[in-house]
């Protein structure tokens, strides 16, 4: 009878493959990717009484990167960035790269929303657009009503 000694990195492996096969691959809607695999900046949107909040993750950008519009009740978060190094023509390389960097995040507004005054702002990182709400879609105060 031979002894076969489990091997430590077999475990790792083994992992690796658990966590691959545990994804949920046909649910597209828990990953950050575009169609063409980069990635697309991370958001959170959340409900207040008074309007609607969406902030999105983009270090290192600038406020002048980011074009937002809003078209026929789809909200749309777009960026076109693109950096070049310069150099001198005397400079010797072995490898340059080119930087380009876009996205474009789109959001279907519910009908409660005030697109004439939605407002935007960049502060550290996270650009925050407020959408705010219809006068006749915030909630009404009770109102007690006097019997004759």
């Amino acid at each position: 009878m031979t002894l076969i000694k489990r091997s430590e990195n077999l475990p790792v492996w083994t992992n690796l493959f658990n966590d691959f096969l545990a994804n949920d691959w046909s649910d597209w809607s828990l990953r950050n990717f575009s169609m063409t695999n980069t990635t697309l900046p991370s958001v959170n949107i959340k409900e207040t009484d008074e309007s609607f909040e969406v902030e999105m993750a983009a270090p290192g950008m600038e406020k002048s990167d980011f074009k937002i519009e809003v078209n026929q009740g789809i909200l749309s978060i777009s960026s076109e960035k693109s950096t070049e190094r310069e150099n001198s023509d005397e400079s010797r390389y072995s490898k340059k790269e080119f930087s380009y960097q876009s996205f474009c995040r789109s959001f279907s507004l519910p009908t409660t929303v005030n697109s004439d005054k939605i407002a935007a702002k960049y502060e550290n990182g996270i650009l925050k657009v407020n959408l705010p709400k219809r006068e006749e879609a915030k909630p009404k105060p009770v109102r007690m009503i006097d019997i004759e």
